[in-house]
């Protein structure tokens, strides 16, 4: 069918006035068409991703090990998953025994079939490890509870030590498009320092209700509901909060220590693979698609400006400078066990590492190696429980 002239000369008015609104698209970008690209950019950033494929090949399996379709996830030391017939099976993977470059596969240590029938074909590649929640994966009584979110009743897991909760609470927030078992790894540490654990959902996760436009927002709005658990565990009884987020949980995270009315009741804070400056991820997501730079500083500010929200499809303006901690770590007040590796491909350690380096006096930093985004634990989960641990303690 053929676009009436009408509806195009709107379009064209609408990117015209955006391109304008920005501060001159003739310095940013050449015509409607790169104001387009960038607005298809900042919208990919902000728009949750629902289906969820199979990556992984599944060659075959015996009693104690399993051999995939090498990936840049498969061929990585550590602990991993793996979800089996579109998620109703899980299965459990360890130590690389075998590679094969040239075939194209991998032998790794089997470590487990939670359910389902690990067997050749397709699976998809489960970074968190534990594939269920607490009561399930690591046979912890959890309860299954709700707390009352801005926009409804949201889901959440109460995992208590010995399943007496105590007054010490620990919020536990996954990251974008992640899932809440990207939390489970941490429940061993804190549950041994006696920390009660909570492990809520948040605006645009599966299951629960959206965002007014059914986009994330980065943590300019998710924290928010961050700000309702840290109210329900108080409620229960809390006298100290631990905030722990991972990669976009730690920009939630980092909203609330900023925002959140509860942000007294925080007396440490756990930061894994966190975005820190939001504006460097999409600087470094923009060269990786090789989008041009201008085009990228472009998708940036309609993102923020009020006439950009229609291109991006966002209800209220996601200013990526607010989300800046380098530039902003004089505000922070909060001790803050930071874990980051250098060779995380998602979101880049340089900003952690800054962030560090500008507040010494409350930011304790760990570096890994080899791991690639959130799975520090996946590859020393030793190392990672003994410092969540210690941080934890007294």
């Amino acid at each position: 069918m053929t676009e009436r002239a009408p509806a195009r000369a709107g379009r064209a008015r609408r990117l015209a006035l955006a391109g304008a609104a920005v501060g001159g698209t003739a310095a940013l970008a050449s015509g409607g068409g790169s104001v387009a690209a960038a607005a298809y950019f900042a919208r990919r950033v902000v728009t949750p991703e629902r289906a969820r494929p199979d990556d992984v090949v599944v060659h075959s399996a015996d009693a104690t090990s399993v051999v995939l379709g090498t990936t840049a996830e498969t061929v990585v030391p550590g602990r991993y998953g793996l979800w089996l017939e579109g998620g109703l099976g899980h299965a459990r993977y360890g130590e690389v025994l075998e590679l094969d470059a040239t075939a194209g596969r991998v032998r790794r240590e089997l470590l487990g079939v939670d359910r389902g029938v690990l067997a050749p074909g397709t699976a998809r590649f489960n970074p968190y490890f534990h594939g269920s929640a607490p009561d399930d994966s690591l046979d912890l009584p959890t309860e299954h509870v709700t707390y009352d979110g801005e926009l409804g009743p949201m889901p959440a897991w109460v995992v208590a030590p010995g399943g007496v909760p105590t007054t010490r609470w620990a919020v536990l927030v996954h990251g974008r498009g992640a899932r809440r078992e990207e939390t489970v790894r941490a429940l061993a540490p804190l549950l041994a320092e006696g920390w009660t654990c909570l492990v809520p959902t948040y605006r645009n996760d599966e299951g629960v209700p959206a965002g007014p436009d059914g986009r994330y927002a980065l943590g300019l709005s998710e924290w928010r509901d961050i700000d309702a658990a840290m109210g329900y565990a108080l409620g229960r009884g809390a006298e100290e909060l631990l905030l722990a987020g991972w990669s976009m949980g730690g920009a939630i995270v980092l909203q609330a220590l900023d925002r959140s009315v509860h942000a007294d009741a925080v007396g440490r804070v756990v930061l894994d693979g966190p975005v820190v400056d939001w504006g460097d991820v999409l600087a470094h997501h923009a060269h990786e698609h090789h989008i041009p730079p201008p085009v990228g500083s472009l998708a940036r500010l309609l993102m923020r400006h009020r006439l950009g929200h229609r291109l991006v499809g966002v209800h209220e303006g996601v200013d990526l400078a607010l989300t800046d901690w380098v530039r902003r770590a004089d505000e922070l007040r909060h001790r803050v066990l930071l874990i980051h590796s250098a060779d995380d491909e998602f979101v880049p350690f340089g900003p952690s590492l800054a962030l560090a380096q500008a507040r010494p006096d409350l930011v304790e930093f760990h570096e890994w190696r080899l791991a690639r985004h959130c799975k520090e634990w996946n590859t020393d989960p030793e190392r990672w429980e003994s410092l969540v641990r210690e941080f934890a303690s007294g």
